[in-house]
């Protein structure tokens, strides 16, 4: 076992090469093959070579961990057809393997971060203590514990030397995309290298992670479906958060589970990731399958905050007032309002009606006034849309200037989507939407439990009573 993160540029920089190199002869061997061949046989082959890029670019990205790690599990979320159709399910699973199953790093050297980091031996902190890791994913890996007043607690490490190496995958990143570029152009698009960038910094910042966990988890507390497990910061530190245990079923578990059930999760999911950020101005900017677990009393419990965002509330205003303008088709005040933001140049040609399409591109599943059944594909289609250069139609609207507030909150919509397609869940997300875009009164039984818990927590924090939706 090599417990070693490559952190140099050099070092991991080589990882990409060897791969790039081997996808460089491939491909002039597979065009090579290709002559005299038949149609068949060169599908055959145009597959095969398809199949042993992608089998490299899952080995590569798990081993190193990091930003490079994190692009493979914002892949294993969004099927942005990288491999055959005929495969595309395989390539998804091992691409989801990088969400919680990264190559482990023994005990022994995790135990030496764990304990310099708390200054103190891991009996003193925690009364029994499991060494095999039950999650490993970009940034460390994570443990089951208990502590010594007998809670059962989960201790995320991160591993040594992953922030200089996370500071060399930003370096290499832009040439790992540079040689994607030619054949998956969706992952080369400049705008995810440089979202990724944005904010791999704060993942690594756990002592603010356990803050944020901890505000969370107190704001929702008595949530009626929403669970948030609680930090504990006198256990956590810089490079370790330990959080109570929430033991549920995992994604797969409930992607396995009939359509009721999966619809039930879905809007749990869009509530919680969308939701949010109308409700409290804030909202997690990491939707992905691996922090998303199904408690035995039906919450849905949500794990993992190192990427989470606070918009100012006239950002979030901003936010609204286009949804309306989209929703209502108001081409021309959806147009005003980019340009107004500076998110669209008045003067690059962008017209009214090319703005108002393109926004329904990439949102429409939660501006349409329907029952949308959520696949990958309808997914990966919106995100396509919004960053492939290969997709002409909008060419003008993808050389807009969004805010970086903005650019965090597409983000969580794009991978909420993401989710809810690998969920295959099902649902009306423009009624349940409609509550935050105009305040109007929730259509489902969950939203009317989700309108009594915030008329309590407003009636609490006025000292008063409330009887609306009893």
């Amino acid at each position: 076992m090599n417990d070693q993160v490559p952190t140099s540029r050099v070092a991991r920089g080589s990882k990409i090469g060897k791969v790039a190199a081997g996808q460089a002869f491939r491909s002039a061997g597979t065009r090579v093959s290709m002559i005299g061949r038949s149609h068949d046989a060169k599908i055959r082959i145009s597959e095969k070579a398809a199949l042993q890029a992608a089998d490299q670019l899952v080995t590569v990205l798990g081993s190193m961990k990091g930003a490079a790690m994190k692009l493979g599990q914002m892949l294993s979320v969004i099927d942005l057809e990288l491999v055959p159709e005929s495969h595309r399910e395989s390539f998804q699973r091992k691409l989801a393997v990088l969400r919680d199953q990264a190559p482990k790093v023994s005990f022994d050297t995790m135990r030496a971060t764990l304990e310099s980091d708390l200054g103190r031996p891991i009996s003193a902190v925690f009364a029994e203590f499991d060494d095999v890791p039950i999650a490993a994913a970009s940034i460390g890996q994570v443990y089951r514990a208990r502590l010594h007043d007998g809670r059962p607690v989960a201790v995320k490490v991160q591993y040594p030397g992953i922030d200089v190496a996370i500071r060399a995958d930003m370096k290499n990143l832009a040439m790992f995309l540079k040689f994607w570029r030619s054949t998956l152009p969706a992952v080369a698009a400049p705008e995810l290298a440089h979202e990724i960038k944005l904010n791999m910094e704060s993942e690594l910042d756990y002592e603010r992670e356990a803050r944020t966990q901890h505000e969370l988890a107190l704001l929702f507390a008595d949530h009626p479906f929403i669970e948030v497990p609680d930090s504990v910061p006198a256990a956590s530190g810089p490079k370790v958060v330990v959080t109570e245990l929430f033991d549920g079923q995992s994604f797969d578990a409930i992607r396995a589970l009939p359509q009721q059930d999966r619809d039930r999760v879905g809007e749990i999911v869009y509530r919680f990731y969308i939701g949010s950020l109308f409700a409290f101005n804030e909202f997690c900017g990491d939707p992905h399958p691996g922090n998303i677990l199904l408690g035995a009393n039906g919450k849905v419990g949500f794990i993992d905050f190192g990427l989470y965002n606070r918009m100012d509330p006239i950002h979030v205003d901003f936010e609204k007032q286009c949804l309306r303008a989209a929703t209502e088709n108001r081409s021309q005040d959806l147009f005003d309002l980019m340009v107004a933001r500076g998110v669209i140049n008045a003067d690059a040609g962008v017209t009214v009606d090319e703005c108002l399409d393109y926004v329904h591109g990439a949102a429409g599943w939660h501006l349409t006034d329907e029952q949308i059944a959520v696949t990958p594909a309808m997914a990966s289609g919106s995100i396509l849309l919004a960053i492939d250069p290969r997709v002409s139609e909008f060419a003008g609207m993808r050389h807009q200037n969004l805010p970086p507030e903005h650019i965090f909150s597409r983000r969580a919509d794009f991978l909420t989507f993401g989710v809810l397609g690998q969920l295959g869940a099902a649902n009306n997300w423009h009624r349940i939407a409609r509550e935050w875009i105009y305040g109007e009164a929730p259509t489902t039984p969950l939203g009317e439990a989700h309108a009594r818990w915030l008329a309590d927590r407003e009636a609490k924090a006025n000292g008063t009573s409330s009887s609306q939706y009893r």
